[in-house]
Order: C-alpha cells, then sequence, then structure tokens
C-alpha cells in the first residue's frame, strides 16, 4: 500500500514532515517524497490518494474505556444536559421505546441538575415505576430512582469500604446518589452491563462463568467500541480498566480477525486485594505482551472527582471546614505497593486528580526509586486536575508521564465551569489543569479522552488542547501549541506505554498504523477550524479498518 501526495507529519524529528508512505505486510517500508515513494509501487499495490489532507500516526488513545464505553453506546446520551424539563421528555421517549429493559441508562447529564432535591425523587416524577439511572460523565457518580434502589436492594443504605457511598437522608432512605462503583454497582448490575464494569469497579473476574449468550453481549460490546475507536482514527488503545476476561475477549476478536486496534489492558489493584493478588498481574503478561494485545501495568485509584468532592485535597473544600476526601490507599500501603510493583517490572498507572493525591502517588514513586534505583518503566500519573506548585518539577525529576485529557478542563468542549471551579477555590486556580506548567518543567506528556467520560473524538480533544481559554485573566494561558498535542496522541502516547520503540512516528520499520484526515489541519488559518475536520481513514496494522463512507 501507498499513501501519496499527503501533508505527512512523521512525528520522527529527523524528518519531520513528507509526502508519502509506502507499507508491506504490516509495517512501513518507506516514507519520503510522492516521487521517491511511487517507485516502490508494483502490480498488486493499493494507491490511497490523501489530496493534500494530513497524514499521521494512527491516533494513540492514552486513557479510555473500552469495554463500558462500547455497552454504553446504546444509553441515552445527555451528555451536558441541564435543563429538567429536556431531561423527563427524553428520558420519557426513551423508556416508551424500550418497554422491556430491566434498567434504563441515560449517559452524562449535568452534575447539578437535580438542584437540592433528592435524585430519586425528581426521577421518581419521571418514571416512577421503572427502574432509571443516570451516569455521570466522569463515571463517578450515578444517580437513580426509587424503583432502581429498591430492586438493587440499596435504598435502606449499603455497607462500602472508604470512598465509596450509598448517600442517605434524613428519612433514612437513599436519596439516589450514588458515590462510585461499589455504591452504583448493584443498580448497574440490573441492566446486565456488571460484566463491562468489572474491571473497573473491583477488578476481579466475573463471579460465574458468562453463557455463551453472556459472551456473545459482550464480544459485541467490543466490537461496537473498537468500530467507534477507529472511525476516529484510533489505533491503539491503553484501557484504564481491566481483568483477564476482558483479554480474553479480545483474544477471540483477534483470532476471528476483528481485532482493528491494538489494546493494552491493566490489572486494576482495588483497596480490598493483598500483594499476592499481584501474582495476577504476573500472569497477566505473561499471557499477553505482543504488540497487538499487552498488559503489564497495574492500574490505581488514589481518590475520586472533583465535582462530586470526591478529589483528596490538601486544603479544605470550599464550605466545608475540615473537609479534604481522602486517599484510597494510605501513604505507607501505596509506597510498599509501589516498590514491589516498580520490583516486578510492572508498569503503574494512577488516578490522582486533587493536590493531595498526587503527592501521595509522586511520593510512593519515590520511595520506589529509592528502594530499587531508576528502573525506567515510566510509571504514570492520570489526570493532575489540581497540583501543589511544591510538586510540579518532582513530576519530571521522577520520570513520570503526566496523562492528561484535554477535554475534561472546564469549558473544553462544552463542560460547563461549575461545579469544578468552585469545589476548587478561587485561590487555587492557577494550579488546577496547568498543563503548561507540567509539561514546562519537563514531564512526559500524553493526551487522551477517557472515553466515555468525554466525547472519544481526538480531533475535539485536539481542539480542547489548543483553544483552551483561561478562566479569568490572571489564570495562566495554559493551551497547548497544535504541534505539541498532535504528538501527545500519537508519540507522546507511544512513550507513556513504552512502545515508541516500534509506533507512535511515521518511520521505516515501525508498524503501519495511521490516520488520514480530510484537509490539511497544520495549514489551518484558525484553530477553532479543527472542530469542523473529520477522519477520512483508518490504517492498523497495514490494514484499513475505517473509510468514510463505508
Amino acid at each position: 500500500m501507498i499513501i501519496t501526495n499527503g501533508a505527512v507529519l512523521t512525528m520522527d524529528p529527523d524528518l519531520p514532515r513528507a509526502e508519502a508512505v509506502a507499507v508491506k505486510d504490516g509495517r512501513i517500508v518507506a516514507v519520503g517524497s510522492a516521487s521517491e515513494v511511487a517507485g516502490l509501487a508494483g502490480p498488486g499495490t493499493q494507491v490511497l490518494d490523501a489530496r493534500g489532507a494530513t497524514v499521521l500516526p494512527g491516533f494513540i488513545e492514552s486513557h479510555m474505556h473500552l469495554f463500558i464505553g462500547g455497552a454504553e453506546l446504546q444509553n441515552l446520551q445527555l451528555e451536558g444536559c441541564a435543563d429538567p424539563e429536556l431531561l423527563a421528555k427524553e428520558l420519557t421517549a426513551f423508556a416508551a421505546a424500550r418497554p422491556e429493559a430491566p434498567l434504563l441508562v441515560g449517559q452524562g447529564p449535568d452534575y447539578g441538575i437535580f438542584g437540592d432535591t433528592a435524585p430519586r425523587l425528581v426521577l421518581d416524577k419521571i418514571l416512577p415505576g421503572r427502574p432509571l439511572a443516570l451516569m455521570a460523565h466522569d463515571h463517578h457518580t450515578v444517580w437513580a430512582n426509587t424503583a432502581a434502589l429498591e430492586a438493587a436492594g440499596v435504598l435502606h443504605g449499603l455497607e462500602t469500604s472508604d470512598g465509596h457511598e450509598v448517600v442517605m437522608g434524613a428519612d433514612g432512605l437513599a436519596t439516589g446518589t450514588l458515590l462510585e462503583p461499589e455504591a452504583y454497582s448493584p443498580v448497574m448490575r440490573l441492566g446486565g452491563q456488571e460484566r463491562t464494569m468489572l474491571g473497573l469497579a473491583s477488578g476481579r473476574e466475573p463471579d460465574l462463568t458468562p453463557s455463551a449468550a453472556e459472551r456473545a453481549i459482550d464480544l459485541a460490546h467490543l466490537r461496537r467500541g473498537l468500530a467507534h475507536a477507529a472511525r476516529h482514527g484510533i489505533t491503539s488503545i491503553v484501557n484504564m480498566d481491566g481483568n483477564i476476561y476482558t483479554l480474553e475477549l479480545l483474544e477471540e476478536l483477534r483470532s476471528a480477525g476483528e481485532l482493528t486496534a491494538r489494546v493494552r489492558v491493566p490489572f486494576h489493584y482495588v483497596p480490598d486485594m493483598t500483594p499476592d493478588d499481584l501474582q495476577t498481574a504476573l500472569n497477566m503478561r505473561a499471557r499477553w505482551s505482543d504488540e497487538w494485545l499487552a498488559s503489564g501495568f497495574v492500574k490505581f485509584f488514589m481518590d475520586g472527582v472533583i465535582d462530586s468532592r470526591t478529589a483528596f485535597m490538601k486544603h479544605d473544600y470550599p464550605g466545608q471546614p475540615g473537609y479534604r476526601s481522602h486517599g484510597r490507599f494510605s501513604a505507607e500501603t501505596f509506597a510498599e505497593l509501589a516498590t514491589r510493583i516498580d520490583a516486578m517490572g510492572l508498569q503503574i498507572a494512577v488516578h490522582a486528580i486533587g493536590d493531595a493525591a498526587v503527592a501521595r502517588v509522586l511520593d510512593g514513586y519515590a520511595a520506589a526509586r529509592a528502594a530499587n534505583g531508576a528502573s525506567g518503566l515510566r510509571h504514570r500519573i492520570e489526570h493532575l486536575e489540581l497540583v501543589d506548585d511544591a510538586d510540579f518539577a518532582r513530576i519530571a525529576e521522577l520520570g513520570v508521564v503526566a496523562s492528561i485529557q484535554p477535554p475534561h478542563a472546564p469549558g473544553c468542549s462544552g463542560l460547563p465551569l461549575e461545579p469544578t471551579l468552585s469545589n476548587i477555590g478561587r485561590e487555587r486556580w492557577g494550579d488546577a489543569f496547568a498543563w503548561q506548567k507540567i509539561a514546562g518543567g519537563g514531564a512526559a506528556i500524553a493526551l487522551a479522552s477517557d472515553w466515555p467520560v468525554s466525547d472519544i473524538s481526538i480531533l475535539k480533544g485536539i481542539h480542547s488542547a489548543v483553544t483552551r481559554e483561561a478562566w479569568v485573566p490572571d489564570v495562566p494561558d495554559h493551551r497547548f501549541s497544535l504541534e505539541a498535542a498532535l504528538r501527545g496522541y500519537t508519540i507522546g502516547g507511544a512513550y507513556a506505554e513504552r512502545s515508541d520503540s516500534y509506533k507512535g512516528s511515521l518511520e521505516t520499520g515501525k508498524v503501519a498504523d495511521l490516520v488520514i484526515l480530510d484537509r490539511d489541519i497544520a495549514g489551518l488559518s484558525n484553530h477553532d477550524a479543527i472542530r469542523d475536520v473529520d477522519v477520512m481513514t483508518t490504517i492498523c496494522g497495514g490494514r484499513v479498518v475505517y473509510r468514510a463512507g463505508e
């Protein structure tokens, strides 16, 4: 295959721009001028004319949830809905079209849509007799009606571990707000999506071996998610939840020739596990460690999110004296685990949003380095939405990769400013979503969407990265340049997953993962026009896995 007549952005510093790329047997065999590459054509060569549009390495989605996202494409999409009347209209129509659904699920309404009223009471007025749940866009909160709470057995409360909570009202009944997976999993189980959530909620395997019919449903979820990713130019996925079951399903798709992206899946370590459970992480790495399916890393959650005030902070939340939330692992426990995992040769990725959570993770990585030396494993922190001023420099000093999600910044991609900014507090805005303070310190950057928390579109993510505006004049400009954003979704992502030796740039010998856009993105006169750019063709392993119009 030859891709020619393109504005090729290679991400290779030795040859940053080219016109054509030649592919054979799933690898890149030449990058150069159109005339140079044309000389390699033979009678069986497929020639793709880019028509002057940008050709890039296939996008690397460094933080997403493939299994969950594929399943949730079937749910009612309520992205940012803040109007109770519109919510009622959408839910009523959705329910009428699905009379047999055991649980009706909506995705992503605005956090403030219920005001000061208990969510179950609002939802009861809309659908009083059928189980109904709304998943917050960040997947850290679910709101449910009385029918769902009763059917799930949590109307009168549920004992959970720290950081997870069925919020109770003064009347002794659940308000309908369910914080974190342990609290909301019983409700989500009503709709049959619990297997998709296991890698996030518990890191464990299904209690019962899924039946052939259940397995078929789960395979369909993954196919749907992979097709959605291919549509957006994604050729590599770092899944940020996982278990063996997820990898076995992906292996089945690979055997059938249906795997359209390279996928890396972690072992998810949760607080009720013991260090002995890390053997599963080693087993996963032993079974899956090639260019298409791999494990080899351990995922943690150190805290929750700012919007629900479950992010672990160094300062009190505004209006709540003494309340800062807490870390899901103590400083001592995490340092011991990080040291052990680092010694095993496994990479670590930790969700840390509040500044206290970020500091605790950095302390753990420092302990691992002190005990084991510099491992070069490129341990990661996911999100880093608020960082203490004293910790910015430590990110780079410890060799930590900063995994950032541009659409998460308030004001980007239609995301409202509230309640995030108020929960951070005005005096801390300068250290919030401080992308350039992180990058300026020399930290390696990988960019991602966190789909289905945010829209999967890499191009929307790039638009957010380069057009983000400061909330007020005295908050620094933290936007990325277009070049930096493109690197964050290509070679930066490859570096973060330690695969930059064979992907992430268009160089001879690397895997033939490419995306062709519908115009020259670098030639646009206005960054706002990026929102109109689309993916024309996605190529993974030398095979066209998406072509617009087909």
